[in-house]
């Protein structure tokens, strides 16, 4: 039986409703930062590196592409960094920006102004979004680039002209060349939905000579990149094997990671998202977007198989969304009880309404602390970690907003409490980037030198002309200082009760390094 293709509704009206919820959004984001900075978090760890990153612009970095950096530039120049709102402003309307395609998309699919407001709301209360588009990252940039990746091959497939091929082919090469500029992910996206269009008569679009086009536009757009990437060697493939090797990251097993998808995502929107795939893949109407169910059977397995982290699924989801709610109101108004229906699905919408209020605490860090730690046995939920670490009071995403400007008036004191001579030589050495990052952004304010670390991108930026003949280094324990050094004094201990326990670091006062800093450089490489 063939399928019967969806009219679609005008859009005036619908981007208008776009509009409003994405000006929500933004305005949830922003006071889910106030409250938090209010609630005594600080800047997270990633942002610390990201800003350093942006004071040394480059096409690439060991550990991402550049345009997080650049995201970082533009903040600070803008904003500076003390206020967290300000700071992570453009995460916030990049999480408008995907709210407001994901009613879009609601459209293209065949939805009304009431298909594209469920969707939204889906989007809108949906944990992990509310996570990522809460702090300066790549993370809230990379759904916009992939949704305007679907966007642009659902129009294509509508289309009725050469025109409108060909000026979606150029949208989706350019959103996809930019994705590869923001995150390298963007890779497997790419493989899985090619698998799935091939797969699906939608194959018969490649067969335009436009296609070719976006392939080179991708290329064309990525090779700044990649360029880089070939002048230093490929330290990112370097970096992945030595994560994967290293247990650092959570390696679920398939029924784990699936699990994780329906909490990450806010267990009240999974009847919302898993009727979209299922529409997808079943619904007579949705004959010409089957290749989007199909890709998400391809790439759920393909990120379970490479054992990715759970939430690297989260920005194909909004087509999801937008395709479940389309299936919710074709089903209520095919029927003679429309209205009994579509009161289910008003009643569905003050239930996401609700579960928002109940788990934005997981998502937004807007409780102190040890109000959160006591919500989180009222409800009895804990959220899970990413990474394989020693337990800490909090969990990790919080827990990394902690302690850094602590750390950097700490090291300013004992750098501060040098000797003249000593300090014009004295160089902070640092184990990871979010301790380099705090000398380098927060101890600013003291007049503290850069930091030195072999931690990703610090490593290339090596040792600042310093010799070692006097450093502070920053580390848990002397472990093997007193065999490089000629003397270790430990000059102070930081500790913050809510920060990780890898965080809780003595400042050593280390003198006579026993080779030149240089010579040894190559060995202080730490790419994990």
């Amino acid at each position: 039986m063939e399928s019967t293709q969806p009219t679609l509704k005008p859009l005036h009206a619908i981007l208008r409703l776009s509009l409003a919820f994405a000006c929500l959004k933004v305005l949830i984001q922003v006071l889910g930062n106030i409250l938090a900075q209010h609630a005594g978090y600080g800047i997270f760890r990633d942002e610390l590196y990201y800003l350093v990153c942006g004071r040394h612009l480059a096409f690439g970095y060991v550990d991402q592409p550049p345009l997080v950096a650049l995201q970082a530039r533009i903040s600070e120049t803008l904003f500076g960094h003390e206020h967290l709102w300000s700071l992570r402003l453009l995460s916030a309307l990049a999480g408008g920006a995907k709210v407001f395609l994901t009613g879009i998309l609601a459209w293209a699919l065949g939805g009304d102004r009431r298909a594209a407001a469920l969707a939204m709301l889906g989007v809108l209360v949906t944990g992990v979004y509310l996570g990522i588009d809460g702090i300066l990252s790549m993370n809230s940039l990379d759904p916009v680039f992939w949704m305007l990746c679907a966007l642009a091959l659902i129009r294509i497939v509508q289309s009725q002209s050469s025109a409108q091929v060909r000026n979606w082919w150029i949208v989706f090469g350019v959103s996809a060349g930019l994705a590869f500029q923001n995150k390298d992910s963007v890779a497997f996206y790419l493989i899985a939905m090619l698998v799935a269009i091939l797969f699906t008569p939608t194959r018969r679009i490649l067969a335009s000579r436009w296609f070719a086009v976006s392939v080179l536009l991708i290329v064309a757009i990525a090779m700044p990149n990649f360029l880089w990437q070939v002048a230093h060697h490929f330290p990112t493939l370097e970096w992945l094997h030595n994560v994967q090797v290293s247990g650092k990251n959570v390696d679920l097993p398939p029924l784990a990671f699936i699990k994780a998808q329906l909490i990450m995502l806010n267990p009240l929107t999974a009847l919302l998202w898993i009727s979209g795939v299922a529409w997808l893949l079943f619904g007579r109407q949705a004959g010409q977007f089957r290749f989007l169910g199909v890709f998400y059977l391809v790439f759920l397995p393909f990120m379970i198989l490479l054992h990715a982290k759970d939430y690297y699924l989260a920005p194909a989801y909004p087509v999801f969304f937008a395709a479940g709610a389309v299936a919710w109101l074709s089903w209520a108004a095919a029927r003679a009880n429309s209205r009994l229906r579509l009161g289910a699905i008003a009643a569905y919408a003050v239930l996401l309404i609700t579960g928002f209020f109940v788990f934005v605490p997981f998502s937004i860090p807007v409780l102190p602390p040890q109000q959160f730690l006591a919500y989180e046995r009222v409800v009895h939920f804990a959220p899970g970690d990413t990474e394989n670490h020693a337990a800490s009071p909090l969990p990790q995403f919080y827990a990394d907003m902690f302690g850094w400007q602590q750390m950097a008036d700490e090291i300013a004191r004992v750098y501060n409490s040098l000797p003249a001579a000593d300090k014009a030589r004295a160089g902070i050495f640092c184990n990871n980037y979010g301790e380099a990052g705090a000398v380098d952004i927060l101890g600013a304010k003291h007049h503290l030198p850069q930091a030195i670390s072999g931690h990703q991108n610090f490593y290339f930026w090596g040792p600042r002309g310093y010799t070692g003949d006097v450093l502070l280094v920053v580390q848990r324990s002397r472990s093997d200082l007193d065999q490089e050094f000629a003397s270790v004094t430990d000059m102070a201990h930081v500790e913050n009760p809510y920060a990780m326990p890898y965080e809780h670091v003595h400042i050593y006062l280390c003198r006579g390094l026993r080779k030149p800093l240089a010579t040894v450089w190559p060995a202080v490489k730490n790419w994990h």
